[in-house]
Formats: structure tokens, sequence, C-alpha cells
């Protein structure tokens, strides 16, 4: 029996300008639970937005708290970021990569966000023959609307059928092609949770350097595939990463997930040093400037974005990163409970019918979920999945919207809470009956 009527979720959405609740965004899925929560009292399985559920780290909030104490208020922070998170990033990277990007590579950005909205600036303009954006899907929405915000165009393909060996197949004759500027994708995968594997990477890298496309490589869930026993400082395994097979690379590393930082908007972009210091006659003649292209993304692209990142907020990041290389952190086992609420949620879906259309990685097999996992539903597309799910009081989103060609739904973890479990198994015994 349906929680929510069909009436009433459609009315509120009417009201709610929402026009296509099976292809509704994050943004509108989110606001639609909440009134429905607000009307009627009943509470959601919210699962849409992936915002941490976990407590910002206690290290970063009293570095903040001293630095604004001393003062750093009154002033700018540095264009290119403070020298104290600048090398506490390298440090960073070598303890937990074992790659070597000095500081002076290491860019503060407000957010991923930030940092792939000026990536994307930057990277459809350095070869005037290079215009696009490829998407190695499923991926983050919001980053193909920042690609409409500047005009430039994309491709994608869902990773799905084109795992291990039969990736090279798939990738080789778009960058062929001649028009790709950049790769884009994260990893591990938001919405999937699956994990590109070294091979995969290998394929990946060796590409983006015999066609000189620049990939972008989202780190937001950075060690958080617990399959591994990662984010031990100085030993292996290291997360697999693009930068060991190019020069062409920025990573981006944020500080949202892995310390539950979230509402500070505060990440890392790690720019190959290679790529750093490259000169392109482009950018001298857009930004009338040396061309170089470490400086023109710092001065002349991401600072006319932000104009840097929260002077107190980067001593905060900077604090976490050096605690987390002592060892004085470990920001894995900190945000182990997703894995927890991941096991626990998909026992139940299981037990009622769905399955996961993203469920195995080539060589690590299972996906056991963290943050996200996906769900599908025999019979339903991922639309009216998540439109069917509405009316149960559970929010999601459709794959669609992510660019899979999967049907189904990202699940997310992060709001859920122990009283929620009994409710959730209720709910979907209900769903289960009624289909």
């Amino acid at each position: 029996m349906k929680i929510f009527s069909e009436e009433l979720v459609a009315k509120t959405a009417e009201e709610l300008h929402i026009t296509d609740i099976s292809n509704a965004t994050i943004g509108e899925v989110l606001i639609l639970a909440q009134t429905l929560e607000q009307r009627t009292g009943i509470p959601f399985i919210r699962m849409d937005q992936g915002s941490p559920g976990l407590p910002a780290n206690m290290i970063g909030r009293q570095a903040e708290k001293d630095a604004i104490d001393r003062g750093v208020g009154q002033h700018y922070p540095a264009a290119a970021g403070i020298p104290e998170l600048k090398n506490a990033t390298e440090k960073f990277i070598k303890a937990f990569l074992n790659l070597d990007i000095p500081a002076a590579c290491c860019l503060p950005t407000t957010g991923s966000v930030a940092a792939s909205f000026g990536s994307f600036v930057i990277t459809t303009q350095l070869d005037p023959k290079k215009n696009k954006v490829l998407f190695i899907d499923p991926g983050f929405p919001i980053q193909k609307s920042q690609l409409r915000i500047i005009g430039a165009d994309w491709e994608e393909f869902d990773i799905h059928d084109h795992r291990g060996d039969r990736l090279q197949a798939k990738l080789e004759p778009i960058l062929a092609k001649g028009d790709i500027a950049a790769i884009v994708y994260s990893n591990p995968n938001n919405p999937a949770w699956i994990c590109l594997e070294e091979d995969e990477l290998k394929t990946i890298g060796q590409l983006a350097t015999k066609y000189d496309v620049i990939v972008l490589e989202d780190l937001a869930y950075f060690c958080m595939d617990y399959r591994r026993q990662l984010g031990h400082p100085f030993e292996p395994p290291y997360p697999p990463t693009v930068a060991r097979y190019t020069d062409n690379y920025i990573l981006m590393l944020s500080s949202s997930k892995i310390f539950s930082y979230a509402g500070q908007r505060a990440a890392v972009a790690c720019v190959s040093p290679k790529l750093f210091d490259r000169q392109y006659p482009t950018l001298a003649e857009r930004y009338h400037d040396a061309g170089h292209f470490g400086t023109t993304f710092i001065a002349s692209v991401m600072y006319m974005i932000t104009s840097g990142v929260t002077h107190s907020t980067q001593f905060g990041m900077a604090a976490m990163y050096e605690a987390a290389v002592k060892g004085e952190i470990d920001f894995v086992e900190d945000t182990r409970e997703y894995q927890i609420r991941a096991k626990r949620m998909l026992d139940i879906f299981k037990k009622h019918g769905f399955t996961m259309p993203y469920d195995a990685d080539p060589t690590e097999g299972s996906v056991e979920g963290g943050f996200f996992f996906t769900l599908s539903y025999p019979g339903m597309t991922g639309g009216e999945l998540m439109k069917e799910l509405l009316h149960y009081g559970v929010s999601a989103i459709s794959l669609s919207t992510t660019g899979s060609d999967q049907q189904g739904i990202r699940g997310c973890t992060s709001r859920m809470r122990e009283e929620l479990y009994p409710i959730l198994d209720e709910r979907m015994k209900a769903f289960k009956n009624d289909h």
C-alpha cells in the first residue's frame, strides 16, 4: 500500500514546477521529498542528495577556529592558495598515492565543483580543434551543466559494457577523431560505486598521451573502496590513479566526504608537473600572458571564478592533511560507516526483489556499495522506479540523469539512521507486494 497517494505527489510536484518527476534532477527530488515530509509529517528514506551524514572532522574545525582567532579573516588568501595547504597537499599525495606532485602544482578550490568548472574552461581553450569533453559515465550531472554554461560540447558513454580489455576498443575511436580536449570520470564512481582498475586507467592514460587529451580524475571519494586496505600513509596498496600512466592529468581531491567537511567547500586541484609547466600559444593569445598552463589556470581562470578559497578553511584542510599523513586521522575508518549502511540497506532491497545494475568490477569483484549504490527492479525503467518509490516514502535519482544506459536508480547512504531500517524494510515489503 502506498504511503503517499499519486494525487498528492502529482499535485505537490506541479506546485513546485517539476514538469517530469521521472527525469527530475537531484535538487527537484530533494525539494519534493522535503515538501511531502513537511506536509504529512511522514519521514522519507532520503537517498537523493549526497550530503555527508557524519560529523565534520574535529582537527579541521579546531584549526579553522585558531586561524580565525589569529586574524586571517581580515586578509585575502593568496590566489594560488596558502603555503600551509599547498605543502600539506604535496605530502598527502605522496603518503596516500605515492605520487610526487610539487606544492606549486596544488591549487585549492572551493570544492571539486569549482575545480572541474575551471578545468573545463581551460582545457577546452588549449587547442581550437579540441572543444569537447568526454564523460566516462555514469557521472556527476552537474558537470554537464557546467559545460552548458561555458558553451562547450561533450560526448559520453556508459562504462557498464566496456570494462577491462573492452575499454580501449570503445575509447580510442572517440579520441582518434581529434576533437576531445579532456576526459572526466570519478573513482570510486558517483553514482555506481564501481572502481576503475589499474589496467583500465593505464589504457586511459596511454590514450590520453597518444592523443594529447587531459584527464580530469575526480577523487571525491578518495580511498573509500572499502574492499581494500587503503588509507595507510606511505604503505601500499595505494588507490589506482591515471597519474601513473600519463603526464596529462588534473586530480581533484575534495574534503567533503573523506573528512565530512562539505559545508566548507574545500578541495584541491593537483596538476601534473609537466602539464603545469606547458606553454600554450592559444592561452597566451587569449589571456595576454605567457601561455603558461599553471599560471593561467590559477590567475586567469580559477581566481576569476572564486577569488580564492576561504582563508580559514584552507588552514582547516591543511591541518587534516597533516594529521592524516602523521597517522593521527584514519579517514578511511572514519567513513566506514557508509559501507555498513550500504550493506544493511542493500540486504533489505535485495530481499524484496531489487538487483544492482552495477554490481562488479573486472578483477576486484562484487561492488559492495559505500556512500552510493545502484538499484533496479524487474520491468521498470529508472524513471518509473524513482517515481514509484516516492509513493512509498523513498527518494532517489534516476540513473538516466547521470549518463547511464542502465535502468535503475542511485541510492545514497549518508542520511540513513538506525530507526529507519525497519521502516525501509516495511515499505519495501509493501512495494514488493504491490508489484
